[in-house]
């Protein structure tokens, strides 16, 4: 017996799998909903196919902007789960 929760090691490989699943589907979505945030916010000229300078500059700036604020909210959750998980501990 597996000593992850008790579960077997089969389950615990369909576990993994589903949990593998799961982060991939909350990527694309967070790659999804900052592609079009960032189409939405920068581009608003479509007689050409090619993006402007002033586009491009925009959308690159949207996209590390948006990666920035992702990785310091991961940061604060983090600190926040470590906070927490402290305070547990010591009652």
């Amino acid at each position: 017996m597996n000593q992850n929760f008790g579960l077997s090691a089969a389950e615990q490989r369909q576990l993994e799998e589903r949990l593998s699943k799961r982060q991939m589907q909350d990527f694309m979505g967070m790659f999804h909903n900052m592609f079009e945030n960032c189409f939405t916010a920068c581009v608003d000229d479509f007689t050409s196919k090619a993006l402007s300078s002033r586009e491009n500059g925009c959308i690159s700036r949207c996209v590390q902007k948006t990666l920035a604020t992702q990785q310091r909210l991961g940061e604060r959750f983090q600190e926040h789960s470590q906070t927490t998980m402290m305070q547990q501990q010591q009652q």
